[in-house]
Protein backbone atom coordinates (compact mmCIF):
# COMPACT_ATOMS: atom_id res chain seq x y z
CA UNK A 1 0.00 0.00 0.00
CA UNK A 2 1.23 3.43 -0.85
CA UNK A 3 1.47 5.93 1.90
CA UNK A 4 -1.14 8.70 1.63
CA UNK A 5 0.37 12.05 0.94
CA UNK A 6 -0.34 14.84 3.36
CA UNK A 7 -2.30 17.74 1.89
CA UNK A 8 -0.20 20.65 0.84
CA UNK A 9 -1.03 23.78 2.77
CA UNK A 10 -0.25 27.04 0.99
CA UNK A 11 0.56 29.76 3.50
CA UNK A 12 -1.43 32.97 3.08
CA UNK A 13 0.34 35.78 1.29
CA UNK A 14 1.00 38.68 3.54
CA UNK A 15 -1.10 41.71 2.59
CA UNK A 16 -3.47 39.70 0.37
CA UNK A 17 -7.11 40.69 0.52
CA UNK A 18 -9.74 38.22 1.58
CA UNK A 19 -12.67 37.68 -0.79
CA UNK A 20 -15.56 39.96 -0.03
CA UNK A 21 -18.67 38.30 1.31
CA UNK A 22 -21.85 39.40 -0.34
CA UNK A 23 -24.65 40.70 1.78
CA UNK A 24 -22.45 42.51 4.27
CA UNK A 25 -21.69 46.22 4.11
CA UNK A 26 -18.07 47.08 3.46
CA UNK A 27 -16.03 50.23 3.61
CA UNK A 28 -16.00 53.10 6.02
CA UNK A 29 -19.20 53.35 8.13
CA UNK A 30 -18.90 57.13 8.11
CA UNK A 31 -19.12 57.05 4.32
CA UNK A 32 -22.38 55.11 4.46
CA UNK A 33 -23.78 57.52 7.04
CA UNK A 34 -22.81 60.51 4.87
CA UNK A 35 -24.42 58.92 1.81
CA UNK A 36 -27.60 58.21 3.79
CA UNK A 37 -27.75 61.82 4.97
CA UNK A 38 -27.24 63.14 1.43
CA UNK A 39 -29.95 60.79 0.14
CA UNK A 40 -32.41 62.02 2.77
CA UNK A 41 -31.64 65.66 1.99
CA UNK A 42 -32.03 64.95 -1.73
CA UNK A 43 -35.42 63.30 -1.12
CA UNK A 44 -36.87 66.13 0.98
CA UNK A 45 -38.17 68.20 -2.01
CA UNK A 46 -39.87 65.12 -3.47
CA UNK A 47 -41.42 64.35 -0.11
CA UNK A 48 -42.70 67.91 0.21
CA UNK A 49 -44.15 67.72 -3.29
CA UNK A 50 -45.92 64.45 -2.50
CA UNK A 51 -47.43 65.80 0.73
CA UNK A 52 -48.54 69.01 -0.97
CA UNK A 53 -50.26 67.01 -3.70
CA UNK A 54 -52.66 65.44 -1.17
CA UNK A 55 -53.39 68.63 0.83
CA UNK A 56 -56.33 70.99 0.22
CA UNK A 57 -55.55 74.19 -1.66
CA UNK A 58 -56.39 76.32 1.38
CA UNK A 59 -53.88 74.49 3.55
CA UNK A 60 -51.15 74.82 0.91
CA UNK A 61 -51.52 78.60 0.80
CA UNK A 62 -51.78 78.94 4.56
CA UNK A 63 -48.87 76.81 5.82
CA UNK A 64 -45.87 74.82 4.69
CA UNK A 65 -45.97 71.14 3.80
CA UNK A 66 -44.16 70.09 6.98
CA UNK A 67 -47.15 71.19 9.09
CA UNK A 68 -49.10 68.25 7.67
CA UNK A 69 -47.35 66.00 10.19
CA UNK A 70 -49.08 67.78 13.07
CA UNK A 71 -52.82 67.82 13.86
CA UNK A 72 -55.21 68.87 12.58
CA UNK A 73 -53.96 67.39 9.29
CA UNK A 74 -56.26 67.02 6.30
CA UNK A 75 -55.49 64.94 3.23
CA UNK A 76 -57.49 64.66 0.04
CA UNK A 77 -57.22 63.35 -3.51
CA UNK A 78 -59.08 66.32 -4.94
CA UNK A 79 -55.99 67.66 -6.69
CA UNK A 80 -55.48 64.38 -8.54
CA UNK A 81 -59.15 64.20 -9.47
CA UNK A 82 -59.08 67.71 -10.91
CA UNK A 83 -55.93 67.02 -12.93
CA UNK A 84 -57.21 63.74 -14.36
CA UNK A 85 -60.61 65.25 -15.16
CA UNK A 86 -59.17 68.13 -17.19
CA UNK A 87 -59.79 67.87 -20.90
CA UNK A 88 -56.75 66.95 -22.95
CA UNK A 89 -54.65 65.33 -20.20
CA UNK A 90 -55.23 61.80 -21.45
CA UNK A 91 -54.53 62.83 -25.03
CA UNK A 92 -51.38 64.65 -23.93
CA UNK A 93 -50.24 61.49 -22.14
CA UNK A 94 -50.54 59.52 -25.39
CA UNK A 95 -48.83 62.32 -27.34
CA UNK A 96 -45.85 62.10 -24.99
CA UNK A 97 -45.46 58.42 -25.87
CA UNK A 98 -45.79 59.16 -29.59
CA UNK A 99 -43.02 61.76 -29.28
CA UNK A 100 -40.67 60.07 -26.81
CA UNK A 101 -40.51 56.51 -28.12
CA UNK A 102 -39.55 57.36 -31.76
CA UNK A 103 -37.15 60.10 -30.62
CA UNK A 104 -35.41 57.60 -28.33
CA UNK A 105 -35.27 54.73 -30.82
CA UNK A 106 -33.94 56.91 -33.65
CA UNK A 107 -31.16 58.40 -31.50
CA UNK A 108 -30.04 55.01 -30.17
CA UNK A 109 -29.98 53.43 -33.63
CA UNK A 110 -28.08 56.23 -35.39
CA UNK A 111 -25.67 56.74 -32.48
CA UNK A 112 -24.87 53.02 -32.33
CA UNK A 113 -23.92 52.90 -36.02
CA UNK A 114 -21.86 56.09 -35.76
CA UNK A 115 -20.13 55.04 -32.54
CA UNK A 116 -19.12 51.68 -34.02
CA UNK A 117 -17.68 53.42 -37.05
CA UNK A 118 -15.68 55.83 -34.89
CA UNK A 119 -14.40 53.01 -32.67
CA UNK A 120 -13.57 50.16 -35.07
CA UNK A 121 -13.56 51.42 -38.65
CA UNK A 122 -10.67 53.30 -40.27
CA UNK A 123 -11.53 56.16 -42.61
CA UNK A 124 -10.04 59.52 -43.42
CA UNK A 125 -10.86 62.30 -40.98
CA UNK A 126 -12.29 59.98 -38.34
CA UNK A 127 -10.71 61.71 -35.34
CA UNK A 128 -11.50 65.20 -36.65
CA UNK A 129 -15.12 64.29 -37.29
CA UNK A 130 -15.43 62.79 -33.82
CA UNK A 131 -14.04 65.99 -32.28
CA UNK A 132 -16.63 68.00 -34.22
CA UNK A 133 -19.42 65.76 -32.95
CA UNK A 134 -18.23 66.05 -29.35
CA UNK A 135 -17.87 69.82 -29.79
CA UNK A 136 -21.58 70.06 -30.53
CA UNK A 137 -22.20 69.29 -26.86
CA UNK A 138 -21.18 72.82 -25.86
CA UNK A 139 -23.58 74.59 -28.25
CA UNK A 140 -26.58 75.97 -26.33
CA UNK A 141 -29.88 74.56 -27.50
CA UNK A 142 -31.51 77.99 -27.53
CA UNK A 143 -29.28 79.36 -30.31
CA UNK A 144 -30.51 76.64 -32.69
CA UNK A 145 -34.25 77.21 -32.33
CA UNK A 146 -34.73 79.93 -34.97
CA UNK A 147 -32.35 78.42 -37.59
CA UNK A 148 -33.99 75.00 -37.26
CA UNK A 149 -37.45 76.55 -37.54
CA UNK A 150 -36.42 78.24 -40.78
CA UNK A 151 -34.96 74.97 -42.02
CA UNK A 152 -38.24 73.15 -41.35
CA UNK A 153 -40.17 75.88 -43.17
CA UNK A 154 -37.87 75.52 -46.18
CA UNK A 155 -38.32 71.74 -46.13
CA UNK A 156 -42.09 72.20 -46.09
CA UNK A 157 -41.97 74.12 -49.37
CA UNK A 158 -39.40 71.81 -51.00
CA UNK A 159 -40.87 68.43 -50.10
CA UNK A 160 -44.55 69.32 -49.84
CA UNK A 161 -44.67 67.49 -46.49
CA UNK A 162 -45.88 69.35 -43.42
CA UNK A 163 -42.90 69.11 -41.07
CA UNK A 164 -43.32 72.30 -39.05
CA UNK A 165 -45.83 71.93 -36.26
CA UNK A 166 -45.90 68.12 -36.43
CA UNK A 167 -44.41 65.18 -34.59
CA UNK A 168 -41.83 64.85 -37.37
CA UNK A 169 -40.33 68.19 -36.37
CA UNK A 170 -39.97 67.03 -32.77
CA UNK A 171 -38.46 63.70 -33.79
CA UNK A 172 -35.87 65.42 -35.97
CA UNK A 173 -35.11 68.09 -33.37
CA UNK A 174 -34.67 65.65 -30.49
CA UNK A 175 -32.52 63.45 -32.72
CA UNK A 176 -30.20 66.33 -33.53
CA UNK A 177 -30.00 67.47 -29.92
CA UNK A 178 -29.44 63.98 -28.51
CA UNK A 179 -26.94 62.56 -31.00
CA UNK A 180 -23.72 64.32 -29.81
CA UNK A 181 -23.93 62.94 -26.29
CA UNK A 182 -25.18 59.56 -27.51
CA UNK A 183 -22.30 59.15 -29.98
CA UNK A 184 -19.78 60.24 -27.34
CA UNK A 185 -21.08 57.77 -24.76
CA UNK A 186 -21.38 54.80 -27.11
CA UNK A 187 -18.07 55.42 -28.86
CA UNK A 188 -16.16 55.32 -25.58
CA UNK A 189 -17.88 52.10 -24.58
CA UNK A 190 -17.39 50.44 -27.97
CA UNK A 191 -13.72 51.43 -27.88
CA UNK A 192 -13.30 49.53 -24.62
CA UNK A 193 -14.57 46.23 -26.02
CA UNK A 194 -11.97 43.45 -26.48
CA UNK A 195 -10.04 44.01 -29.68
CA UNK A 196 -9.28 40.31 -30.02
CA UNK A 197 -12.96 39.49 -30.49
CA UNK A 198 -13.29 41.73 -33.55
CA UNK A 199 -9.95 40.55 -34.96
CA UNK A 200 -11.04 36.91 -34.66
CA UNK A 201 -14.35 37.74 -36.35
CA UNK A 202 -12.52 39.46 -39.22
CA UNK A 203 -10.23 36.44 -39.65
CA UNK A 204 -13.28 34.17 -39.82
CA UNK A 205 -14.64 36.34 -42.63
CA UNK A 206 -17.23 38.35 -40.71
CA UNK A 207 -18.14 41.67 -42.29
CA UNK A 208 -18.30 44.91 -40.26
CA UNK A 209 -22.10 44.66 -40.34
CA UNK A 210 -22.02 41.14 -38.91
CA UNK A 211 -19.53 42.17 -36.24
CA UNK A 212 -21.74 45.11 -35.31
CA UNK A 213 -24.96 43.13 -34.92
CA UNK A 214 -23.48 39.87 -33.59
CA UNK A 215 -20.70 41.20 -31.36
CA UNK A 216 -20.84 44.93 -30.60
CA UNK A 217 -24.53 45.24 -29.81
CA UNK A 218 -24.86 42.14 -27.57
CA UNK A 219 -21.79 43.20 -25.57
CA UNK A 220 -23.05 46.78 -25.23
CA UNK A 221 -26.45 46.20 -23.64
CA UNK A 222 -25.53 48.13 -20.44
CA UNK A 223 -24.53 51.33 -22.22
CA UNK A 224 -27.49 51.08 -24.61
CA UNK A 225 -29.84 50.81 -21.65
CA UNK A 226 -28.17 53.81 -20.01
CA UNK A 227 -28.59 55.83 -23.19
CA UNK A 228 -32.26 54.85 -23.40
CA UNK A 229 -32.77 56.12 -19.84
CA UNK A 230 -31.06 59.45 -20.54
CA UNK A 231 -32.82 60.09 -23.86
CA UNK A 232 -36.23 58.93 -22.67
CA UNK A 233 -36.17 61.10 -19.56
CA UNK A 234 -34.97 64.16 -21.45
CA UNK A 235 -37.59 63.91 -24.20
CA UNK A 236 -40.42 62.96 -21.82
CA UNK A 237 -39.79 65.98 -19.57
CA UNK A 238 -39.11 68.41 -22.41
CA UNK A 239 -41.12 71.62 -22.46
CA UNK A 240 -39.16 74.17 -24.50
CA UNK A 241 -38.60 72.13 -27.67
CA UNK A 242 -42.24 71.04 -27.80
CA UNK A 243 -43.50 74.60 -27.34
CA UNK A 244 -41.24 75.99 -30.07
CA UNK A 245 -41.62 73.35 -32.78
CA UNK A 246 -45.26 72.39 -32.28
CA UNK A 247 -46.69 75.86 -31.77
CA UNK A 248 -50.33 76.48 -30.77
CA UNK A 249 -51.70 73.03 -31.56
CA UNK A 250 -53.53 71.65 -28.50
CA UNK A 251 -54.19 68.29 -30.15
CA UNK A 252 -50.44 67.53 -30.41
CA UNK A 253 -49.11 68.95 -27.15
CA UNK A 254 -47.21 66.52 -24.90
CA UNK A 255 -47.83 66.04 -21.20
CA UNK A 256 -45.36 68.66 -19.83
CA UNK A 257 -46.98 71.41 -21.93
CA UNK A 258 -50.48 70.33 -20.96
CA UNK A 259 -49.56 70.28 -17.29
CA UNK A 260 -47.94 73.71 -17.51
CA UNK A 261 -51.22 75.06 -18.90
CA UNK A 262 -53.05 74.04 -15.73
CA UNK A 263 -52.06 77.30 -14.07
CA UNK A 264 -53.18 80.73 -15.21
CA UNK A 265 -51.02 83.78 -15.84
CA UNK A 266 -51.91 85.00 -12.34
CA UNK A 267 -50.74 81.80 -10.69
CA UNK A 268 -54.19 80.40 -9.96
CA UNK A 269 -54.41 76.62 -9.77
CA UNK A 270 -50.78 76.14 -8.81
CA UNK A 271 -51.81 73.46 -6.29
CA UNK A 272 -52.67 71.23 -9.26
CA UNK A 273 -49.05 71.20 -10.38
CA UNK A 274 -48.03 69.13 -7.36
CA UNK A 275 -50.38 66.33 -8.32
CA UNK A 276 -49.56 66.74 -12.01
CA UNK A 277 -45.85 66.39 -11.26
CA UNK A 278 -46.34 62.96 -9.73
CA UNK A 279 -48.58 61.86 -12.58
CA UNK A 280 -45.87 62.78 -15.09
CA UNK A 281 -43.23 60.95 -12.99
CA UNK A 282 -44.91 57.54 -13.24
CA UNK A 283 -43.52 56.55 -16.64
CA UNK A 284 -39.92 57.83 -16.15
CA UNK A 285 -39.68 56.04 -12.82
CA UNK A 286 -40.92 52.81 -14.40
CA UNK A 287 -38.36 53.11 -17.21
CA UNK A 288 -35.53 53.79 -14.78
CA UNK A 289 -36.45 50.93 -12.45
CA UNK A 290 -36.71 48.56 -15.39
CA UNK A 291 -33.23 49.41 -16.70
CA UNK A 292 -31.39 50.40 -13.52
CA UNK A 293 -29.33 47.20 -13.30
CA UNK A 294 -27.56 48.21 -16.52
CA UNK A 295 -27.26 51.88 -15.61
CA UNK A 296 -24.08 51.90 -13.48
CA UNK A 297 -22.20 49.49 -15.76
CA UNK A 298 -23.10 51.50 -18.83
CA UNK A 299 -22.04 54.83 -17.34
CA UNK A 300 -18.76 53.59 -15.88
CA UNK A 301 -17.91 51.72 -19.06
CA UNK A 302 -18.49 54.76 -21.25
CA UNK A 303 -16.89 57.29 -18.94
CA UNK A 304 -13.32 56.66 -20.10
CA UNK A 305 -11.80 56.07 -23.48
CA UNK A 306 -11.04 52.47 -24.28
Amino acid sequence: MTQAQAPVVIPPIEGARRPRRFGRPSGNPLLHIALAVIMIIWAIPALGLLISSVRPAADITRSGWWTAFFPPAQFTLENYEQVLSRAGIGEAFINSFLITIPATVIVVMIAAFAAYAFAWMDFRGRNLLFVVVVGLLVIPLQVTLIPVLRLFSALDSLTGIQISGSFIALWLAHTGYGLPFAVYLLRNYFGGLPKEVFESAAIDGASPTTAFFRLALPMSVPVLASLVIFQFLWVWNDLLVALVYLGPQPDLLPLPVALANLTTSRGLGFQLLTAAAFISMIVPIAVFLGLQRYFVRGITGGAVKG
